[in-house]
């Protein structure tokens, strides 16, 4: 069986991935612009944790659209669900589902909301074999860590892996600008959605030089990457997430099934649309 990778770039706007040189991500799958199922970190990671993955409400296709077949599809009392699932799981999340069927379970979180400390964090991570949280912008760490747990386990792998650079205040290792400076402020009156534009794209390329060798790994399995929410950069004078807004809701989506990428079936000018509309609802 396949081992299977689920990674989240926090906070990670549609309209930054499809702006950066990202060759290590496009090359899992086509990118689709999606819809998250909540505007924060912890919402939007409880709600994919039980199979709620971003979508594209109304596709009719499964995996891109939830509705119509979850690619991880919690079931009970023994319903095996409609046929149009990619896994099919038994447990209290998804994490629990995989490590019922016989998989090592791997997370390593970026956020606060994953700290296990916290009740929040003990939600979203007590379920995994081997859990890992060293801060927001430590990515190589969570690599490095994540490598030796999958040199360690026998049999298949679930991995997941919540990317902290794409959050703000958008920083990485070595980035020639301070981390302390957050261009990305709730009510701030100067518009820096610029300096949000570029940083978040800058973090996204720096964060796909280093995912190499973890995508590679899985290219014959399944891989989930997605954007958990976006932010707003100033749209009807909103910053941030934690908000409802088209901004905080629209996020990009990649997914491989079984070493199969997985593209729409209806043509690429519907395939824009969703986004088409998105800019000329903002834009009015």
């Amino acid at each position: 069986m396949q081992n299977v990778l689920f990674i989240t770039l926090d906070s990670c706007r549609f309209d930054t991935f499809a702006a950066a040189q990202a060759p290590n991500l496009t090359r899992v799958a086509p990118l689709h612009c999606a819809q998250a199922p909540s505007y924060f970190t912890y919402g939007s990671h409880s709600a994919m944790f039980v199979g709620f993955t971003p979508g594209i409400a109304g596709s009719a296709q499964s995996f891109l659209d939830p509705k119509y077949g979850k690619l991880f599809k919690l079931t009970a009392g023994g319903h095996a669900g409609k046929g149009t699932e990619g896994y099919t799981l038994q447990g209290r999340n998804i994490i629990e589902g995989f490590r019922n069927a016989g998989f090592t379970t791997i997370g390593a979180g970026a956020m606060g909301w994953f700290d296990p400390n916290t009740p929040t964090g003990k939600h979203l991570s007590e379920s995994f074999d081997h859990f890992f949280i060293p801060g927001p912008y430590h990515l190589r760490q969570q690599l490095n860590w994540i490598e030796q747990r999958l040199a360690e386990a026998s049999g298949p792998t679930f991995t997941f892996l919540n990317v902290g650079e794409t959050h703000v205040p958008y920083w990485h290792e070595g980035a020639p600008w301070s981390a302390e400076d957050n261009p990305c402020v709730p009510y701030q009156t100067v518009d820096r959605s610029a300096d949000c534009r570029s940083r978040q794209r800058a973090c996204l390329e720096w964060v796909d030089a280093q995912l190499g060798p973890l995508l590679e790994r899985h290219r014959e399995g399944t891989i989930l990457v997605c954007g958990d929410h976006g932010d707003c950069w100033g749209e009807d004078g909103l910053w941030e997430h934690g908000i409802a807004h088209p901004m905080t809701t629209t996020v990009p989506l990649l997914i491989r099934f079984k070493g199969e990428p997985v593209a729409r079936h209806t043509p690429a000018r519907a395939a824009a649309g969703m986004w088409s509309r998105l800019r000329r609802t903002l834009a009015r």
